[in-house]
């Protein structure tokens, strides 16, 4: 049986308190009996694993590869996962380059296989990298199951923090937010952009984000929130927002609460 996030509360104040309690849940979580069993499994068996072709030919590892990246429904696509663990990424016209959820390309690009002569399976950390990376996204799942507004501030925080830490551009960053749909989510909703801004011309969708940025953070670039400061004022803006649009109970102070967040 799997250990079930407890979220008493919506909102902000349900928030407040899975950040109250992260440390003790996530950890009860990862000693729950499938997940325990799932990651010893992968880490006793994955250094095995030298192609794609041997992956797809065990269960019980790919699901937790695919698990680790938020790709579980993709477990019966077998050869379309395949494909883009073949094809790497180094190459532009590779499977993972040309999808828009860049999940599949951080899927290629940590195993390796279409990239390295050897892939990084045979790496003595890689184990625990994937492992690690399992846990943290199937605890989202869980608290999603419950509350998917902070599965999604959960995911924000772990997202934004990989994309200011790769080696890009300003634009490659904000690229990188724009083509993540629930990264995306948060920023729209905590800057209280409409949904249809989707529809516009990219630079003028960048030229909104970036000025809605800067009047709430102060600065227009997504490198800020290497802090860890501003990516929680990000998630409670969304919080606070979020409570707001669904016109819970709590709507008032949520609403007292965005007011202070705004000035």
């Amino acid at each position: 049986m799997t250990y079930q996030p407890i979220i008493p509360l919506s909102g902000f104040s349900g928030w407040a308190f899975l950040n109250r309690t992260m440390e003790s849940q996530k950890s009860a979580f990862n000693e729950s009996a499938s997940i325990q069993r799932d990651t010893d499994y992968f880490r006793e068996n994955i250094g095995s694993v030298t192609s794609a072709e041997d992956l797809m030919s065990d269960h019980r590892l790919l699901t937790v590869a695919l698990g680790a990246f938020g790709l579980d429904e993709d477990i019966g696509n077998k050869y379309f996962i395949q494909k883009v663990l073949t094809d790497g990424t180094i190459d532009d016209d590779a499977l993972a380059n040309k999808l828009s959820d860049t999940a599949y390309l951080e899927l290629s690009k940590a195993f390796g296989f279409g990239d390295f002569d050897t892939p990084n399976t045979a790496l003595s950390f890689f184990p625990d990298e994937i492992i690690s990376k399992y846990q943290d996204t199937q605890f989202e799942v869980a608290v999603g199951e419950q509350d998917n507004d902070m599965r999604m501030a959960l995911n924000v925080d772990r997202e934004l923090s990989e994309i200011v830490d790769s080696d890009t551009t300003d634009n490659g960053a904000w690229y990188a937010v724009l083509g993540d749909e629930a990264v995306r989510t948060v920023f729209e909703t905590a800057l209280g952009l409409p949904s249809s801004i989707g529809t516009l011309d990219l630079d003028l969708q960048l030229k909104s984000f970036r000025e809605k940025t800067d009047q709430y953070f102060g600065e227009t670039e997504i490198a800020q929130f290497s802090d860890p400061e501003k990516r929680d004022e990000l998630v409670r803006l969304f919080m606070v927002r979020s409570e707001i649009a669904a016109g819970g109970a709590g709507t008032s102070s949520a609403q007292n609460a965005l007011t202070l967040l705004s000035s």
